[in-house]
């Protein structure tokens, strides 16, 4: 009878899109689930849902609905998972979509993003990242054979109207994905950013000309139709098995072969 802890996946931002999807998907796999999500009433039945989901896929399922990107708040989690046996986080995903959209240069009649905006997007949407990632390992939580994933978008080399602050997080996070994957691999860890495909999620409705979005995706996409959740968290749990071990560093294309078609 193996002794090998049962692996765990730690989503940030599990309660919807990417992030409920990849748990879920993870779940069916074998994982237990540890899910960091923020919302409010109005969300509480959509998370009573998604846990039972978990559970039904036979997942232990830990959820705390608290602020990621709070020092405090990480420091609790994860004193509350210490009694996890030690290596046992194989997989951290990192898919907090919570950022400030809007002009860096306000036109007649508008309002730029302020210092505050722009570096609060920032720190939620790529600095939390490191944290996280750097907790688990020091405290043990993740050791040899973990997997760090990062939810990077078209957008972090595609210029979008009022896109600017999310661009620049998904920028920087692809770059402490590197960062990561070169810090971490003696400790045999690897680090890789997802660029998904235009994905019909709730982030996607609260970007300003959404639609010419969309439909510029369908027009390229060979696939007909938009990413969906699914697809990107069928893929996670593949590039999650030990035998991805050399692949580190990359930034990978999850879309359906949409951003290479003209």
């Amino acid at each position: 009878m193996s002794t090998e802890p049962r692996p765990h996946v730690l989503v940030l931002g599990a309660s919807s899109g990417y992030g409920a999807a990849s748990a879920l998907a993870f779940a069916r796999a074998g994982y237990d689930v540890i899910g960091v999500h923020l919302d409010r009433r109005g969300g509480l039945d959509r998370v009573a849902r998604l846990r039972a989901a978990l559970e039904a896929a036979g997942a232990t399922v830990r959820l705390f609905n608290r602020n990621a990107a709070d020092d405090g708040r990480r420091a609790e989690i994860l004193d509350e998972l210490a009694d996890l046996p030690a290596g046992s986080v194989r997989v951290l995903l990192h898919s907090l979509a919570f950022g400030t959209l809007g002009p860096l240069v306000p036109g007649p009649g508008e309002r730029g993003l302020s210092r505050r905006q722009i570096e609060m997007t920032l720190d939620v949407m790529a600095h939390s990242l490191v944290y996280w990632a750097r907790d688990l390992v020091e405290r043990g939580l993740m050791g040899e054979g973990g997997r760090i994933f990062g939810l990077s978008s078209l957008g972090s080399h595609q210029a979008w109207a009022s896109y600017g602050a999310v661009a620049a997080a998904k920028a920087a996070l692809e770059a402490y994905i590197r960062q990561l994957a070169l810090e971490l691999a003696p400790r045999g860890i690897t680090a890789n950013a997802i660029m998904a495909g235009v994905c019909d999620t709730p982030a996607l409705a609260r970007i300003p000309n959404a639609e010419e979005i969309v439909a510029k995706a369908l027009g390229k996409n060979p696939h007909d139709r938009l990413t969906r959740p699914e697809d990107v968290a069928a893929c996670l749990v593949e590039l999650a098995r030990p035998g991805t071990y050399w692949m580190t560093g990359n930034v990978i294309r999850v879309d359906g072969g949409e951003d290479a078609c003209a």
